[in-house]
């Protein structure tokens, strides 16, 4: 039966899918999601930022015209964008359109050239082809969405041309970039068959492919008697991707066949076969060797536009087939150049105009050669150098702008006002990109495009100019301004006006005249020189032109001058140590003061620092700076600039810190030997302290980090700059830096000098811990612990083993090439084993022999076993395991470690049997894992760590039959409470079976691994099961062999606390297809779903 929570759950779950696609299909789409799900790029116009520079269109980076607007955000409310529109301006082209590629076998017949252009007053949009206005209202194809043209069922003969988006308002109109639209299509090959080519063997052919009509490029292949076998091409067969043909420069009598030429259009895809071209050898001889002659190549004259990839052909028939080689005239072939199809192929990527020149390809064969040679030609189209920008003028100033191109051929200027040409009259000039209009009128207001163009491309360049006409008006009517005795001052007169008005000051009632204190400047400025008292006052300036004028009023206060004192004006300090700089103020009560500090002229920040500067403010016109725990780099020239609407004075103190020098100069390695190293430095910075010591530290590789070296003189005094680090290791490389110290402390070090190598010499140390022993029989093994490199003191560094039998008078020495070793080994028959020996190693390199180590004693070597374990005994423990016990060889050399016992199929070879060994020196193990009522043969020889001794004599055991497959069946169960007695059917074994001789009965709590087992020899058993819990019983049968299969699992549920009353039975029997069946006391215990 099912859980009845099931249904719920899924109807909990359907439920809230439900509600879930409610609330999302109820929510309001966001501004911002609705951008996002506009498939047309051109619909993200109001994230696009809104800027005056005109150049939106072209590659070329111009900086933002002063004019600019701001960026408007996606989010931005409709009352933001209404203000951003509120500025008239012309049209600015947001996109413009693009060449285009239309399939007249496209399923869609429209076309779409896009136009989009901001501007306020909105712009309205016409199109030009071919320089021709298109009239949308007349001609049904046509029709305007927006500023995109859509031109219905579109036709080659009609609306293949150059197109151009004019976009206009009430500011003027500007012309977009032309863009070329063209058809794709491929007709068919015509389907009369074609005759057939017969050529001697040897001879060159060429196939031709004459290709249907086109538009644009297609790709040529050609098909091998039937499709899709293609001709493969290599240096004897050419398919050219100017002609389409197939040329093979030496005919082969696997070449007969039927050639069909493919061709595919690049746009659309299509492909069309041609009828098949029979190919035939000749019977009457072979075509004899003859020279080169080349039938394909490129034109005299290759066109290419820069940046693109330039592919030139060349190819020959001749036999032997010909060998094509390429080079340059006057020069050397591009490294970026590849050669293609066995060298038919010069291919050059991003062609530049270095790559211009003349090239020639060769054909040669044995009987002779020809050559080709034709010109490159790089052009570019124009790129824009400079460009205009919006301009605003007064009426009656002059404009200039100036455009500049590169290209090649040079580019050639024309102008454009609102989209029409502009031509030279009375005001107006142009030459060569420069535009200049005289006296500039309101008329002249509009959109101008520059247009540089040579034979290859146009571009354009847009600006809007915007003549002004206002009359004076100034930002704010009042201003006040406070200066000091005896400084200058300047009043400002800047109204915005257009034309420029006329300028005039009056002081009071009366008109201000120039004199030697008092000048008018160009600027319209006022200027008063060493101001005075008598300076205060009101000042008027007054801005007039035909439209109208204004005024503006300066009040002029002039009071004291302001004195500062900064002290103390020079302090010492030691590093750690605080100090106060106090910085005093006099000046007007009437005006408030600001103190800013400053640290070698730059504000100093004290939140910055880690607390070690902190502003104190005593009174109004005093401020102190304390620096606390002072450190080397606060050093400096310390500034108080007090500020006050007046004026602004500053003091300067100097503060000096004493610290630990800083590093010295660079270490340079003067001379250097075997254990010495002279070294020179030159003074740093001391801090003003002294320096008193240098400490001189090297690193080798050898080192844990610097270490502090001995030197020469000892100590090296602080008026030093040179001095030798001693007691180095030779032929060790090594790094120096020096360390200056001071009456304050120790600076930093130096930076480390170059890595040097000491000189060679003897080695000095000899190698540790010599000992020896193990090995094999009748040798002497010696080991020793290496000399590392650091010591080795030289190339061809290597050991002396010298050695010699106790008692005798004469060293064995033998030499040991590796410094690496740890081991000699030496083998004598004539000694016995465990000889003593008085051994010693030495040293060696190429500048001689070192020291020998002290004298120690080593046995040589024990031997491995020399007899086999005895008394091998075996004994079958079940079907898959043997016993096997042995005693051990007599005791002497080659003492047994541990003993290994093979054992094989009495059927088998040795070699496909097992080994197991022993854990030390055990004398018995079981063999498990083996097959049952099987014959097998097992040995044992001892071994140690120098190898195995001689195997026993091998002994025969057969393991036991295998343990009865039937489990025990028909099992059936009484019950009383906790009481369960078990009966089944006896289980009987198979001819190949070992015996029943009884059973076992397994008894387990559930989730509990420990099992209790009961042995009974009849088919019934009795158990008494602890209170409370489920058990899981099950029956095996017993045999010499081993356990047989388990019964099926019996599950008996005892109640807790309570035992089931006298006479309360129950009577139960597995059946026979179950694995086990749940047993639930009806009367005892709840019913309970699993």
């Amino acid at each position: 039966m099912g859980s009845p929570w099931k249904p719920l759950l899924l109807l909990s779950i359907i439920s809230g899918l439900a509600e879930l696609a409610r609330s999302v299909a109820g929510r309001p789409v966001s501004y911002a999601a609705v951008l996002r799900m506009k498939p047309d790029s051109s619909s993200s116009s109001l994230l696009r930022p809104r800027l005056r520079s005109r150049q939106d269109h072209s590659s070329f980076s111009q900086d933002w015209s002063p004019f600019s607007r701001q960026r408007l955000s996606a989010l931005s409310s409709q009352d933001d964008y209404r203000s951003e529109e509120s500025e008239e301006f012309g049209p600015v082209f947001i996109q413009e359109p693009d060449d285009a590629i239309f399939a007249l076998d496209s399923e869609d017949k429209k076309v779409m050239m896009s136009c989009e252009a901001r501007g306020n007053p909105a712009p309205t949009y016409s199109w030009l082809i071919n320089g021709t206005d298109v009239d949308v209202e007349a001609d049904f194809r046509y029709s305007l969405i927006d500023g995109n043209l859509i031109i219905n069922n579109a036709s080659e003969a009609i609306d293949f041309g150059k197109y151009q988006c004019r976009a206009e308002n009430s500011i003027g109109a500007v012309l977009s970039r032309e863009a070329l639209l063209q058809f794709a299509y491929l007709g068919v090959f015509s389907t009369r068959a074609r005759g057939g080519v017969s050529v001697r063997e040897g001879q060159g052919v060429v196939l031709m492919c004459t290709p249907p009509p086109h538009s644009p490029e297609i790709i040529y292949s050609w098909v091998f008697n039937e499709f899709p076998s293609f001709v493969a091409e290599d240096s004897r067969r050419f398919i050219s991707q100017e002609t389409g043909n197939l040329y093979i420069s030496k005919v082969q009598p696997s070449d007969v066949g039927s050639y069909i030429c493919l061709v595919k259009n690049t746009v659309t895809n299509a492909r069309v076969l041609s009828p098949p071209t029979p190919l035939t050898l000749k019977t009457d001889g072979v075509m004899g060797e003859y020279e080169p002659k080349i039938e394909v190549h490129f034109p005299p004259t290759v066109l290419a536009a820069k940046g693109v990839t330039v592919r030139l052909e060349c190819f020959a028939l001749g036999n032997p087939v010909p060998t094509i080689t390429w080079r340059k005239i006057n020069g050397n072939i591009p490294k970026k150049a590849r050669l293609r199809k066995s060298q038919a192929v010069l291919e050059i990527p991003n062609i530049q105009l270095e790559d211009s020149g003349s090239y020639e390809c060769k054909a040669e064969n044995s009987r002779g050669g020809t050559a080709f040679r034709g010109h490159l030609q790089v052009y570019t189209m124009p790129q824009w150098i400079s460009m205009i920008n919006d301009s605003q003028l007064d009426s009656g100033e002059q404009l200039q702008w100036e455009c500049r191109a590169t290209g090649k051929p040079r580019p050639t200027y024309r102008w454009l006002r609102n989209g029409e040409p502009l031509t030279p009259q009375n005001r107006v000039e142009m030459l060569n990109g420069e535009l200049i209009i005289h006296r500039v009128q309101q008329a002249d207001s509009g959109m101008y495009q520059c247009v540089a163009e040579n034979k290859y491309g146009v571009i354009y360049s847009n600006a809007e100019l915007k003549i002004l006409a206002s009359a004076p008006m100034f930002n704010t009517n009042t201003v006040t301004i406070i200066a000091t005795m005896g400084k200058d001052i300047s009043l400002e007169c800047r109204p915005r006006a257009s034309p420029k008005p006329r300028i005039t000051w009056k002081k009071g009632e009366r008109r201000v005249q120039a004199n030697r204190r008092i000048m008018l400047l160009r600027n319209n400025t006022l200027r008063i020189v060493n101001s005075s008292r008598a300076d205060e006052g009101s000042y008027v300036c007054r801005a007039e032109n035909q439209f109208g004028s204004a005024e503006m009023t300066t009040t002029l206060l002039v009071k004291e001058a302001m004195k500062v004192e900064l002290s103390p004006k020079r302090v010492e300090v030691t590093v750690g140590e605080s100090v106060v700089l106090s910085c005093k103020a006099t000046h007007d009560p009437s005006l408030d003061v600001n103190f800013v500090w400053l640290l070698n002229n730059q504000p100093l920040n004290a939140q910055q620092d880690g607390g070690h500067f902190e502003y104190i403010r005593t009174q109004s016109s005093t401020a102190d700076l304390m620096i606390r725990s002072i450190l080397l780099k606060h050093a400096g020239k310390y500034g108080c600039r007090v500020q006050t609407s007046a004026d602004t004075v500053l003091a300067e103190a100097e503060l000096l810190v004493r610290g630990p020098p800083g590093p010295p100069g660079v270490v340079i390695v003067e001379e250097i030997t075997d254990t010495t190293a002279t070294l020179s430095w030159s003074h740093g910075v001391d801090n003003h302290s002294p320096i008193t010591t240098y400490n001189l530290q090297a690193r080798s590789p050898f080192s844990l980090g610097w270490q502090t070296v001995k030197t020469d003189p000892e100590p090296v005094t602080g008026d030093m700059e040179s001095a030798m680090a001693v007691e180095l290791n030779p032929w060790v490389e090594y790094e120096f830096r020096v360390v200056a110290t001071n009456s304050i402390g120790t600076g930093d070090p130096s930076a480390p000098s170059r890595a040097v190598r000491t000189k060679e010499a003897v080695p000095s140390v000899a190698p540790a811990n010599v000992s020896g022993g193990n090995g094999r029989r009748h040798e002497l093994v010696i080991s020793w612990e290496p000399v590392s490199e650091e010591f080795q003191n030289g190339e061809g560094f290597g050991y002396i083993v010298a050695f010699r039998a106790n008692g005798t008078r004469g060293w064995k020495e033998k030499m040991v090439t590796s410094a690496d070793s740890t081991t000699y080994k030496y083998r004598d028959e004539t000694f016995p084993p465990l000889t003593p020996f008085e051994v010693k190693v030495g040293v060696y390199n190429n500048k001689g022999d070192g020291p020998f180590s002290k004298v120690v004693t080593v046995f040589s070597a024990e031997g491995e076993p020399r007899e086999a374990p005895t008394e091998v005994k075996v004994s079958a423990m079940s079907s898959s395991e043997i016993k096997v016990t042995w005693k051990p060889p007599s005791p002497g050399p080659g003492r047994p470690e541990g003993y290994e016992v093979s054992y094989w199929k009495d059927m088998e070879q040795e070699e496909s049997g097992k080994k197991k060994r022993t854990v030390g020196n055990e004398t018995v193990i079981l063999l498990s894992g083996l097959d049952g009522n099987t014959a097998y043969l097992i040995t044992v020889k001892g071994f140690n760590s120098i190898g195995q001794g001689p195997p026993s004599a091998s002994v025969r055991a057969t393991t036991k039959k295998n343990p009865p497959s039937q489990p025990p069946s028909n099992v059936m169960w009484i019950q009383e409470g906790n009481n369960v007695s078990l009966s089944w059917d006896p289980v009987k074994a198979m001819e190949n079976e070992s015996d029943v001789i009884g059973y076992k009965v397994l008894l387990r709590q559930e989730g509990r691994g420990h099992s209790q087992v009961m042995r009974t020899p009849n088919s019934a058993a009795v158990l008494v099961l602890p209170e409370g819990g489920t058990y899981i019983i099950e029956v095996r049968a017993v045999s010499e062999g081993g356990e047989g299969a388990a019964s099926s699992q019996i599950r008996v549920l005892t109640s807790s606390g309570v035992r089931a009353k006298s006479g309360q039975l129950s009577v139960h029997s597995l059946p026979s297809n179950l694995a086990w069946t749940p047993l639930l006391l009806v009367l005892m215990v709840p019913s309970a779903p699993w």
